[in-house]
């Protein structure tokens, strides 16, 4: 299968189709209900956040849709698509598929039913013993490092907004990391020190 070019943006970026599939509006108004704010289940810089009982052949993903005020933009919408194509791991989000079309930019993920690690840190009494938030550390390490030496002997994808808001926790509490957008993919240079302010401030 050819890969799909972008459209609706200045950048020559093609879309991968291998590993994540692409969406078309019909379908995703379709799993969204149209969007309707009653399958809301957040919202950040990117948009607000859907859940949905299924589309295509997947049952329970999650759908972010970019809001036209959003912070963010097709750059980070295209680093989201681009990064996460090509990386499988089981401590990262799956991106399952995104949709970019009649100007609207959608990603669609895996849906993580037990929230964030930020969700549980800020619960006065956390459900989460020790062993656990122990687990979903060392799952989030095991991420990072497959993205900074796993994917290549000479390229890796540098994450650059690592949170507790971007470690996701699934049926299992196994950690994925998330939220790409910010990513850079490139050689990896450890005699190089970028000062540059990336990522959430506070």
């Amino acid at each position: 299968m050819l890969p799909t070019p972008i459209k609706d943006t200045e950048s020559s970026f093609i879309f991968p189709d291998q590993t994540c599939q692409r969406f078309t509006v019909a379908e995703i108004q379709s799993a969204t209900q149209n969007f309707d704010e009653a399958l809301v289940i957040g919202w950040g810089g990117f948009g607000k956040v859907y859940k949905c009982s299924n589309i295509g052949s997947m049952s329970e993903v999650v759908v972010k849709r970019l809001h036209s005020m959003s912070n963010q933009g097709a750059n980070e919408f295209e680093s989201e698509v681009k990064v996460l194509s090509m990386l499988r791991h089981g401590n990262l989000l799956s991106l399952i598929g995104y949709c970019n079309d009649e100007r609207e930019m959608v990603l669609v993920y895996e849906f993580m039913p037990n929230g964030t690690l930020e969700d549980y840190l800020r619960k006065p009494n956390s459900s989460l013993s020790w062993l656990q938030l122990l687990k979903i550390c060392v799952g989030a390490a095991q991420g990072l490092d497959y993205l900074h030496r796993g994917t290549s002997a000479q390229h890796g994808v540098i994450h650059r907004d690592v949170k507790t808001s971007n470690i996701l926790l699934d049926a299992n509490f196994v950690a994925k990391v998330s939220d790409f957008g910010l990513a850079k993919v490139g050689l990896m240079d450890r005699t190089h020190v970028s000062t540059a302010v990336k990522g959430t401030f506070g």
